[in-house]
């Protein structure tokens, strides 16, 4: 963090069954106002997701009041430092995805798909393949435009215009993928790992999602095998491989 970096950024999420997304709506909308805390949570049957900023003590303690309910016990957050707050306001809102595919038997709270980590993703790009021996193919599952402010050097990218776009690029593509281990990566892992039970469902084998998205990867790595920066979704707009916003 930079001497001028005070503001705590944290994006996590999490696939798990929620009874009751109205009521923990009104109970986490009520402590986020009171750390003051900016930003969004999506709630859905399915799971949280969640991008907030503010005091880096304050921001940790919304964290910590989190993990106190059994169904969050083992959330893992990113945390990275911006300057001013990157949100104007703060929503909570109800979704009937935490992220949208609109594919209803993709149930990841059931069962996740394989999960590869950043090191271990390291070492294979450096050698072209994976350990077993196949060809290894990085899957951009973002939008377009995300795609275009950095991405994994070689990357395939389907050029979805938005992320319920991808089962029929997938059946579109399928074939491009046989025989390959594919490795599904998006910003903060939520995406890819939809994308990666998608695969597997229609057959594909050797697919696995990279743990965290790129964001993890930055923070355990840094931009080996990157070109570019990373997109978020708020005022810092592009992230280079140090977390940091890159110049506009």
């Amino acid at each position: 963090m930079s001497a001028a970096a005070s503001i705590l950024n944290l994006a996590a999420y999490k696939f798990v069954t929620l009874e009751d997304p109205a009521l923990l709506r009104a109970r986490l909308m009520e402590e986020a106002q009171a750390a003051a805390l900016k930003g969004s949570i999506l709630l859905a049957e399915e799971g949280i997701n969640f991008f907030l900023a503010g005091d880096a003590a304050a921001a940790r303690a919304f964290l910590s009041m989190l993990r106190r309910d059994r169904r969050f016990a083992d959330l893992h957050a990113k945390e990275s430092w911006s300057r001013t707050q990157p949100f104007r306001r703060l929503r909570v809102k109800l979704k009937r995805e935490i992220i949208r595919m609109d594919h209803p038997t993709i149930r990841p709270a059931a069962a996740r798909a394989p999960a590869l980590d950043s090191t271990t993703l390291a070492r294979w790009l450096d050698a072209g393949r994976c350990e077993a021996g196949r060809p290894l193919l990085m899957l951009d599952t973002r939008n377009g435009f995300e795609v275009d402010a950095g991405r994994f050097v070689g990357a395939l990218d389907w050029r979805l215009e938005r992320f319920g776009d991808f089962p029929a690029a997938l059946a579109a593509h399928r074939a491009t993928l046989e025989g390959k281990t594919v490795v599904s990566y998006c910003t903060g892992g939520i995406r890819c790992e939809k994308a990666a039970l998608l695969m597997r469902e229609q057959g594909l084998e050797h697919v696995l999602q990279l743990d965290g998205g790129i964001l993890q990867y930055f923070e355990t790595v840094g931009g080996h095998h990157y070109e570019g920066g990373c997109f978020v979704f708020d005022e810092r707009g592009t992230l280079d491989a140090r977390l940091q916003p890159s110049p506009a």
